[in-house]
């Protein structure tokens, strides 16, 4: 235990003192809120818009500390030989995979909390009622992305193009599944694709259980989805992932 504790220390430590991450992991979704609260106005899901807007940047957040940031981290660390010389010490890979991803979970805790007071300050919006559902909520979500990113570390062979290949991704997944904003007048082709995608899912959970008030276990559905999301990721990762930097 104590082991696992100082490389969760140790993980913390590394992401904030990185400015690029804690920038654009951890601020981006708050830059976000602020911007687009801003923007909308009326109603949204027959809530005020920022509210609607909070529970979607929720749902970005995850995606984007849980996949993506923890893609760019794993493959960067991999291609400089960071994995591999870990594997050489007595760390056990699984303490070390568990304190990241633990580490990746607070980061995404402290986040939501910080989409809340800001939310509260500057448009009023309310705190969460369903606070347990809220907890199990967050806790699927970050797993989910976090098998994604995973995988998606796995698949990407170089360093110079993680964060262009996650971004690809993460993107458009966001525009798609309604983290900006409602989807209803996109191109039914759009929607579509959207309704394949997992973050679509997670929003779907979050609108049930903090503009609703609704128990997580009402969206059994949406629940299924994203597990299934997170277990695709994990059978791609146990079967792709490598310690050792590509060659060539």
């Amino acid at each position: 235990m104590n082991v696992f504790l100082h490389e969760v220390r140790t993980q913390q430590l590394v992401f904030w003192r990185s400015r690029e991450a804690a920038l654009f992991i951890f601020l981006f979704p708050l830059l976000l809120f602020v911007l687009l609260g801003s923007i909308y106005n009326g109603t949204i899901y027959g809530v005020p818009a920022p509210q609607a807007l909070l529970a979607g940047l929720i749902g970005y957040g995850c995606a984007n500390t849980a996949f993506a940031g923890l893609a760019i981290q794993l493959v960067v660390r991999r291609e400089l030989g960071i994995l591999k010389r870990l594997r050489a010490t007595p760390l056990p890979a699984r303490t070390y995979v568990a304190a990241t991803l633990t580490s990746t979970l607070i980061v995404f805790v402290i986040q939501t909390i910080a989409l809340f007071v800001i939310g509260r300050i500057f448009y009023g919006t309310p705190f969460p009622s369903a606070i347990g559902s809220l907890i199990l909520a967050i806790v699927l979500g970050a797993l989910g992305f976090a098998a994604l990113g995973v995988a998606a570390a796995s698949l990407i062979r170089s360093a110079e193009g993680s964060s262009a290949v996650v971004n690809f991704i993460l993107l458009p997944m966001a525009f798609l599944t309604g983290s900006f904003g409602p989807t209803r007048h996109y191109p039914a082709f759009l929607r579509a694709i959207g309704d394949v995608l997992p973050l679509k899912y997670f929003i779907e959970i979050m609108n049930a259980v903090y503009l609703r008030g609704h128990a997580i276990w009402t969206k059994p559905a949406a629940i299924g989805v994203l597990a299934a999301w997170g277990a695709t990721g994990l059978v791609v990762a146990a079967l792709k992932f490598r310690w050792e930097p590509h060659e060539g």
